[in-house]
């Protein structure tokens, strides 16, 4: 009987051993996962950015040179005449007028004067210059000649009748302006007989 304790004392203690060392390796193991884990940056959370709020868009401004406000066939409103330095006024609301279909804002104009100012926020802008030879005084090519200046674009020796092709016919002239002092400055230098306009529109860009 003694034998057989000797083995099986011998037998357990193998055991105990082989236990011992997979608990080591098994350790080992989880020490070097822990590590590996350490060495992981974690990244901060994505902050949320704000909208930023849209300006509000600028409205375009037209006016009616010589004369009131007056819609015009498109339902469009057109103020009335203003920011002019100098000159007078007429209308002629009788008359036909070709190459347009805003026929209402060139039966009446502003002539003679020095120069037009508009207060504007800083940016971009379309100017157009409406013009139509509607006085029976002139006859042809030659007979109304005059300059303007859009903030710093010259316009020399400008023909209304030739522009646009002939009596009581519409031109419309635009004019890409950047604003930076906070106004627009237009300024008409005649030649000969008086300059005239019959209307304006300042567009911003958006």
């Amino acid at each position: 009987m003694k034998p057989q304790l000797l083995i099986l004392s011998v037998t357990a203690a193998a055991l105990v051993l082989l236990s011992g060392c997979e608990t080591s390796s098994h350790d080992s193991t989880k020490t070097s996962g822990t590590n590996a884990g350490a060495a992981v940056t974690k990244s901060a959370p994505a902050v949320a950015t704000p909208p930023v709020a849209n300006k509000p868009a600028l409205a375009a401004i037209r006016i009616n040179a010589g004369s009131g406000a007056v819609k015009d066939s498109a339902g469009v409103e057109w103020l009335a005449d203003t920011g002019f330095a100098g000159g007078d006024v007429i209308e002629r609301p009788d008359l036909q007028i070709a190459n347009t279909k805003q026929p209402e804002i060139y039966r009446s104009e502003h002539y003679s004067m020095d120069a037009f100012t508009q207060k504007l926020a800083n940016g971009k802008y379309q100017v157009k210059l409406h013009f139509c030879e509607t006085f029976e005084g002139i006859s042809g090519p030659g007979e109304r000649v005059f300059s303007f200046d859009v903030e710093g674009k010259t316009f020399k020796d400008f023909d209304v009748w030739v522009k646009a092709g002939g009596f009581t016919k519409a031109y419309v002239e635009t004019v890409p302006v950047d604003i930076t002092d906070g106004q627009l400055d237009i300024k008409f230098t005649p030649q000969v007989e008086n300059p005239q306009i019959n209307a304006i529109e300042i567009i911003p860009v958006q």
